[in-house]
């Protein structure tokens, strides 16, 4: 996977008033911490973070930070990311620093390939899991989870357990719940929309990684 560098510096005043200041100076205020890091407070030019938010999910991509006065370099992922209600706006960062020996917990997007026996006989496939966690190395992140569906008829479907990944990476789920299904009516497709809509997660507004201690 590719990993990105990203410059950083440090700043002292907290607050919404600095903050408010940066942003209108074309800089994201921010933080860095993690199981081993002190909480650093960061600045960063906004401009500087569009390479990132372009291709792929934020939550997935691994950075190189350098930081105006500090030796060396870290490790991080975007734990977290604040934006305004109304403009959308990028509000503020949260970094979280790795270990590139010590495998992460991070939600990885499912999705699917070819076309099923059941679709073509008139099925519906569901898909009530759009996101998977997984347990792996920083960088050996997947940027897909990807289902083949081509022999699943009507009535078939794919669990966890049946998934098989390339590397060094796990799937730490306790049940082997559906990912997705072939549907025959509308009936079941309505049965299915309340665990899909408790299944799904909104990666935007929050990262779900976090250290495997």
């Amino acid at each position: 996977m590719e990993i990105m560098t990203l410059k950083a510096s440090q700043r002292e005043a907290v607050g919404n008033g600095p903050s408010r200041v940066l942003r209108r100076d074309g800089k994201i205020p921010a933080i860095l911490y993690g199981p081993k890091t002190e909480p650093v407070k960061l600045a960063v030019e906004k401009i500087n973070l569009d390479p990132i938010f372009k291709g792929g999910a934020v939550a997935q991509k691994l950075i190189t930070l350098e930081i105006d006065g500090m030796d060396g370099s870290r490790n991080v992922m975007i734990k977290e990311l604040q934006r305004h209600p109304v403009s959308h706006n990028l509000l503020h960062l949260d970094f979280y620093e790795v270990s590139m020996d010590q495998k992460i917990r991070v939600m990885v997007p499912v999705t699917t390939t070819g076309k099923s026996k059941g679709v073509e006989m008139g099925g519906m496939l569901q898909i009530i899991r759009r996101e998977l966690e997984v347990l792996c190395l920083p960088d050996q992140i997947p940027e897909t989870i990807t289902i083949d569906v081509s022999d699943l008829d009507v009535g078939d479907s794919f669990h966890v357990q049946e998934l098989q990944l390339e590397g060094n990476i796990e799937i730490p789920a306790e049940v082997n719940f559906t990912i997705l299904t072939i549907l025959s009516t509308k009936g079941e497709t309505a049965e299915l929309e309340g665990e899909e809509e408790e299944a799904v997660q909104d990666t935007e507004g929050a990262v779900e990684t976090s250290a495997e201690e």
